[in-house]
């Protein structure tokens, strides 16, 4: 098994150790409430398209387990991303996550000096733990779910990394995340602090001429359940400037996340990443598919 599967590999074997028959009578699947879980994010963690969240994926409430797939496409005027993973949830207490990226210069690659159609290609494993509170069921309380996580990014283009002043190919993140959901009034409000030294989230390698250690950003997020199916938000995720060569602006989105059935949700959104590695407004659209149980 080449190194690239051995992550999704151990993940899938994992989720169905604890899935198996001998465990079954223990272990409850289903249940959670609707859009709970969150979507998955790029990075494959329960959350919003561009920022984590405390929420942990799948349906599971706190007596199963539960589990998520993704593929989600990112439509650039210049690039083009795509992700693809899988994540599972533990008693809505623990999650781990596997997602492989794709970033595809297309076009660009040839007046960047990389060639046309070049890509970047990254593992994202991640983990979250909820440490307190309750989302859902916190509702008489001021205190948001809570949850700390992190994430390990491997790059496959070491060499050109360099080239543009990147110190690394691999690096983590870790982060804190709350997560608030006010059923009365149909809000949900997140806030997430990460401490990073990923160039445009790993994709351009790890630390820079400019900054090679990691550095405090935010994520927020909001979103109106405008019926119990239909999640309609927006995110603004800050991001570092490490590399000389080329500036990197903040993220942000605008999305609709629907849920035709308790096992699939789709989410679309305009995206907006501004400059990217010279090349300027990178705004398009943002399509994610996620089937879960």
């Amino acid at each position: 098994m080449t190194s690239k599967t051995t992550g999704a590999a151990a993940l899938i074997g994992f989720a169905a150790l604890c899935a198996s028959p001998a465990s079954a009578l223990d272990n409850e699947i289903g249940g959670k409430l609707l859009l709970t879980r969150g979507i998955s994010t790029i990075e494959g963690s329960g959350g919003g398209g561009l920022a984590s969240w405390a929420l942990i994926t799948g349906n599971e409430t706190d007596r199963g387990i539960g589990g998520t797939a993704h593929a989600t496409l990112v439509d650039l005027p210049d690039f083009r991303f795509e992700a693809f993973g899988i994540a599972a949830g533990f008693y809505d207490r623990f999650e781990l996550s596997y997602t492989r990226q794709r970033f595809d210069t297309q076009d660009a690659g040839a007046a960047l000096g990389l060639g046309a159609g070049f890509a970047f290609e990254q593992d994202v494993f991640g983990a979250k733990l909820r440490l307190m509170g309750d989302a859902v069921y916190d509702q008489d309380s001021w205190m948001p779910q809570i949850a700390v996580g992190a994430n390990y990014r491997r790059n496959d283009q070491g060499a050109v990394i360099a080239a543009v002043g990147g110190e690394d190919d691999e690096g983590f993140d870790v982060y804190l995340a709350a997560t608030k959901l006010f059923l009365e009034h149909s809000l949900l409000v997140n806030t997430t602090l990460r401490a990073t030294q990923a160039n445009q989230a790993g994709l351009l390698g790890f630390g820079g001429d400019r900054e090679d250690g990691h550095t405090l950003q935010a994520e927020v997020s909001a979103g109106v359940l405008v019926t119990r199916r239909l999640l309609v938000g927006g995110e603004y995720r800050f991001k570092p400037d490490n590399l000389g060569f080329a500036r990197e602006d903040d993220w942000w989105d605008v999305f609709v996340a629907w849920v035709p059935d308790r096992r699939l949700s789709v989410t679309a959104a305009l995206v907006n990443l501004g400059d990217v590695a010279t090349l300027e407004d990178q705004r398009g659209a943002y399509l994610s598919l996620q089937a879960s149980f």
